[in-house]
């Protein structure tokens, strides 16, 4: 039988927090994915090998994780990942700005806002978690979490106000609350003795 393998590349900078003191971090990831990882410090490579070799689909969960991390989320936030209801989504700042630096220090700010208020107000109405590093934004969160935070970052790099994307997510989550209740009544047993 042939070993399961994937690669993925982080930056150099993030390679201590993807081992974790003691090498806690890299023990974790591979306990609970039943994966073995091989870091090279010099370059940012991993290698991720699925140690049962049946199921190599925690590979891709791996990936992911180590992805969450080499993009700027602390362990903590991306063993989120873990739970299967949760997807990591990337928005990679070139591809809308090219190499323009200038543009895309501009747009990460707007995203950020002024001493942080844009990013947590995204979080707190969505309730996905964002990390803007590098060149990307990076969410973590439910599918339904994850499009309502990925359309408020687009709104803000297209230049709306802060002021509009926060009511855009207030109205989202009136929606979001709004389907659980329905969802919650119609799954509710009505009572029978009324």
């Amino acid at each position: 039988m042939s070993e399961w393998s994937l690669y993925v590349k982080i930056p150099k900078d993030r390679i201590g927090v993807l081992i974790g003191s003691g090498g806690s971090v890299k023990e974790t990831i591979e306990e609970r994915l039943k994966v073995n990882l091989e870091i090279n410090s010099k370059t940012g490579d991993v290698k991720i090998t699925a140690v049962e070799k049946e199921d190599p689909s925690y590979l891709f969960k791996a990936k992911d994780l180590i992805t969450a991390i080499g993009r700027g989320f602390s362990p903590e936030n991306a063993y989120r990942l873990l739970d299967d209801e949760n997807i990591l989504e990337i928005i990679d700042l070139r591809d809308i700005f090219g190499r323009s630096q200038s543009d895309i220090v501009r747009v990460k700010g707007r995203i950020i806002g002024k001493e942080g208020k844009a990013r947590r107000i995204i979080e707190e109405m969505s309730g996905a978690l964002l990390s803007i590093y590098g060149h990307t934004v990076a969410i973590i969160g439910s599918i339904e979490q994850v499009e309502m935070a990925r359309e408020a970052v687009r709104m803000l790099i297209k230049g709306s106000q802060h002021s509009t994307v926060y009511k855009f997510l207030q109205r989202k989550r009136r929606e979001m609350k709004l389907r659980s209740l329905m969802l919650w009544e119609a799954e509710t047993p009505k009572d029978l003795g009324a």
